[in-house]
C-alpha cells in the first residue's frame, strides 16, 4: 500500500467540511466578475488603453485583449461548409531518460485528413522520429521534456502543412492544446526550433489554410484576469496581473451563463510576454466555443487561433461549425472525434517502447557497440514492473 488513508482520512473529512464555504465564495466572486463583464462589455478602447499603462507598469501582465467585439458578445452556431478538407494532428513523446540502458527521444505524431462533401474515406498517417546522440544533447545536457515538446509541436504543425498542400479548399487544420508554446526556460523559446514553429505557422497562412489549437476543459482566466484590470482605479495599475482577487474563477465558467449550445464567444487578443513573440498574421487570438448541445450541461472550451484567422470571419465560422459537429460524433463526450482519432494513431504504448528499446540495443550489439548501463534506480523500477 502507497497511501495511507488513515493519516488523510481527516484532511478528507475538512475538505468536505470547507466544500460548501467554499462553493458560496465562487458564486460570490462569479456575480462581481459577471457584473465586470456587464459594465465593461463595451468599452473595448478604454480597455485596451488601460491594458497597455498596465503593461507598461508590470511587464509580467498577462490577460485578454478586446479585439472587435464586446466583451459579452456571443455567435450563433453557423451552417457547415459545403465542402472542406479537415486535418487533425497530435503527438506523443518519449523523453530522454538518463536513468535508461540508452538515451534516445522519440516524437510520434499521428494526422488524419477528411474532406466533407466527398465519400472517400479518411486518410490517416503517422511520422516518426528518433533522436540519438548528438541530437538529444544541448549545452546544459540532455534535452528536457520542454525542449522535446516544442520538437513535437513543430513537428505537428509541419504535418499539417504537408498534408494541407493541393487540397480543396477551404483548408481547416486543427491540433490538441494551446497554439501558443511557453516555458519557463527562455532558451526554449529562443531557439531555432521555435523559430521553425513560426515558419510552419506562417506556410499555413501562405497557402491560405486556416488552423487553430483546441484546448478541452480550459481553466484559464484571461477574460478574468482583464476584468481585473478594468477594476482597478489608475493610481494601482502596478498591481494589475498580482492580486488576483477573482481566482477560483475560469473564463469558461464565466462564459457558461453567456454561451448557449453551439455558440462561440467574442474573438480575444493576449498581453503576455510571451505572446509579443507572435507578430502581425501571427498574432495569438482565441475565443470560446460551447461544444456541448445541452442547456444544462454546457461544455466550453478554448480555441486559439492566429492573426490571419482572428481576422477572417469565413474562416472563423468554418472552425466553428466544425469543431461543433465534431464533437457531436462520440455523442455524449464532446471532443473533437478527429482529434480523438489523430490521438490513438499517435500514441506509443509501453509495449512499443520495450520494443523500441530492444531494436536500439541490438543494433547497437550488431555494430560491435555495448550499450551503457540502466541506473540502479531504473533497474529497480523495470523489476517492479515485471
Amino acid at each position: 500500500m502507497s497511501l495511507d488513508f488513515q493519516q488523510v482520512r481527516d484532511q478528507v473529512k475538512a475538505l468536505g467540511e470547507h466544500a460548501p464555504l467554499r462553493e458560496q465564495k465562487l458564486r460570490d466572486l462569479q456575480k462581481q466578475a459577471a457584473g465586470l463583464l456587464e459594465t465593461h462589455a463595451k468599452k473595448l478602447d478604454e480597455l485596451r488603453e488601460k491594458v497597455g499603462r498596465a503593461a507598461t507598469a508590470n511587464q509580467t501582465l498577462r490577460c485578454a485583449l478586446p479585439f472587435r467585439d464586446a466583451l459579452n458578445h456571443h455567435i450563433a452556431l453557423p451552417a457547415m461548409p459545403q465542402q472542406a478538407t479537415i486535418i487533425a494532428a497530435d503527438g506523443s513523446q518519449i523523453n530522454p531518460d538518463r536513468h535508461a540502458e540508452t538515451e534516445y527521444c522519440l516524437v510520434n505524431v499521428g494526422s488524419i485528413r477528411t474532406h466533407i462533401g466527398e465519400k472517400d474515406a479518411p486518410e490517416q498517417t503517422i511520422k516518426s522520429d528518433l533522436f540519438y546522440d548528438p541530437d538529444i544533447y544541448t549545452d546544459n545536457g540532455l534535452l528536457t521534456e520542454a525542449q522535446v515538446a516544442l520538437i513535437r509541436d513543430m513537428r505537428e504543425r509541419e504535418v499539417l502543412v504537408t498534408l494541407a498542400a493541393g487540397q480543396p479548399e477551404p483548408v481547416l487544420t486543427f491540433t490538441d492544446g494551446p497554439l501558443e508554446l511557453w516555458s519557463r526556460d527562455d532558451a526554449v523559446l529562443d531557439s531555432k526550433n521555435f523559430a521553425r514553429y513560426l515558419e510552419t505557422l506562417s506556410a499555413l497562412n501562405i497557402m491560405g489554410a486556416a488552423t487553430a489549437g483546441y484546448v478541452d476543459k480550459p481553466g484559464s482566466g484571461l477574460l478574468v484576469s482583464l476584468l481585473e484590470v478594468a477594476a482597478l482605479p489608475e493610481g494601482k495599475l502596478g498591481e494589475a496581473g498580482k492580486d488576483h482577487w477573482l481566482r477560483g474563477i475560469t473564463d469558461a465558467g464565466l462564459l457558461s451563463g453567456v454561451l448557449a449550445p453551439g455558440e462561440r464567444s467574442a474573438v480575444f487578443g493576449i498581453q503576455s510576454k510571451t505572446a509579443s513573440r507572435y507578430q502581425d498574421a501571427l498574432a495569438l487570438h482565441f475565443f470560446y466555443l460551447n461544444v456541448s448541445m445541452k442547456d444544462d450541461f454546457p461544455w466550453l472550451v478554448r480555441v486559439e487561433v492566429p492573426g490571419w484567422v482572428a481576422n477572417h470571419i469565413g474562416m472563423l465560422d468554418s472552425l466553428h461549425a466544425v469543431l461543433v459537429r465534431q464533437c457531436q460524433v462520440a455523442g455524449n463526450i464532446p471532443y473533437p472525434y478527429l482529434l480523438h482519432r489523430a490521438h490513438e494513431i499517435a500514441v506509443v504504448t509501453r509495449d512499443e517502447k520495450e520494443q523500441l528499446e530492444r531494436m536500439i540495443t541490438q543494433e547497437l550489439y550488431k555494430n560491435g557497440v555495448r550499450p551503457g548501463w540502466a541506473s540502479a534506480k531504473g533497474r529497480m523500477k523495470q523489476t517492479q514492473r515485471r
